[in-house]
Parts: C-alpha cells; structure tokens; sequence
C-alpha cells in the first residue's frame, strides 16, 4: 500500500502525477491476479504431457482424451492471458496521463528522474508486448502439439519436431520474462526517486 500523506489530491502537477501513477498500479491488480491461476495451468498442463507420454499407442483412447484435456487447459491460459493484457494496457493508458505534466514539474531535479521513471516504463511496456506475443505463440504451439497427439499417424520425427519448436518459444518467453522483470524493478526504484525529488510525502504501508 503506497499513500500521499498531507496532500489534497489533484493539486501540484507532482501530486497529479502521483494519482495517475498510483491509478495505474492499482490498473495492474488484474494481471498480478492471472499470475497464480496462469501457473497452476500450465503446472496442470505439464502434469497431463507427463502422463501422455508415459503411455504406449496399445492405450490410444487414453493418449486422446488427455490431449483433449491439454488442449482445453491451454484454451483457459489464453483466457488468462487476455485478461493480463487488457490489465497491463489499461494501466499504461493512464500511465501516459503523466508524460503532459512532466514540464509542469517545479525543479529540474523532479523533472529529469520524472523523464527517466517515463523512459523505464515505455521500455517496461515494450517488452510486455514481446512477452505477450511470445507466450501467446507458444500456447499456440502447445496446441498443435496437444492436436497431433490424437492423430494415430503421427510419426516420432513429426513429434520431436513438434517438441523442438515448443521448447524454442518457451526460451523466448523465459527471455523476455527476464527483461519485462527487470524493467518492473527499475521502474518501482524510478518511481520512489521521482517521490522523492518532486517532495511527496509518501508513506510505503505493508
């Protein structure tokens, strides 16, 4: 919980900031709650492919059905996924609401950790957007993999391959992971630099 100790809201351009800034954390709410559900589908779905791959084509039915199953826990992390993205757009739009008051900003020392908090948080956006098409993609692929375990003619070269281009996505994801993480740290230092220099009483709760 972050709070603006003796201030009237909606007064300085440092305090409007502040509101718009505190406005879009609260934004994010949505995705940091797709985070538990998002991991426990695709432990789940890691759980039904150990299974799958530990029968024998004698016990086919078996193999279909939980590839079915498969395929509509990655339907559900889809699901999760757009729920992010909508939270992590919204929270951007009303991030941007701070780049106009930035030259409003009485000292320079303000202005320029101000200008530095915006930079971080467009190049935070940014990777977002690269982790959300890659972790897209790669539920897609899981997809394709879950489709062609219920085709009695898949070939153990078809299979590998398959399993190849899904492990090349989900090292994509881990890399922009890394990077989208990364920007989140600096952008909550960023932000409690700006407090600071623009003198805003902010107290951190728990």
């Amino acid at each position: 919980m972050v709070g603006l100790a003796g201030c009237q809201f909606g007064g300085s351009p440092a305090e409007k900031m502040y509101d718009h800034l505190e406005e879009a954390v609260a934004l994010e709410d949505q995705f940091r709650e797709q985070q538990e559900p998002l991991a426990k589908a695709e432990k789940k779905e890691q759980d039904i492919y150990n299974e799958i791959v530990a029968l024998s084509m004698e016990e086919f039915d078996k193999i279909e059905n939980l590839s079915k199953e498969a395929e509509e826990n990655a339907d559900q992390r889809l699901e999760y996924l757009k729920k992010e993205k909508e939270s992590i757009d919204e929270a951007y739009e009303e991030f941007e609401e701070v780049k106009d008051l930035t030259e409003d900003l009485e000292t320079d020392a303000a202005k320029k950790d101000a200008k530095s908090l915006i930079e971080i948080m467009d190049k935070r956006y940014e990777a977002y957007g690269k982790l959300h098409k890659e972790y897209k993609a790669a539920v897609e692929q899981d997809q394709k993999l879950y489709s062609s375990l219920q085709d009695k003619e898949l070939t153990l070269e078809q299979l590998q391959e398959q399993i190849k281009v899904v492990n090349e996505k989900y090292g994509k994801v881990a890399k922009h992971k890394e990077s989208f993480n990364k920007f989140t740290s600096e952008f909550n230092e960023a932000k409690k630099a700006f407090y600071e220099s623009a003198e805003l009483n902010v107290n951190y709760g728990e």
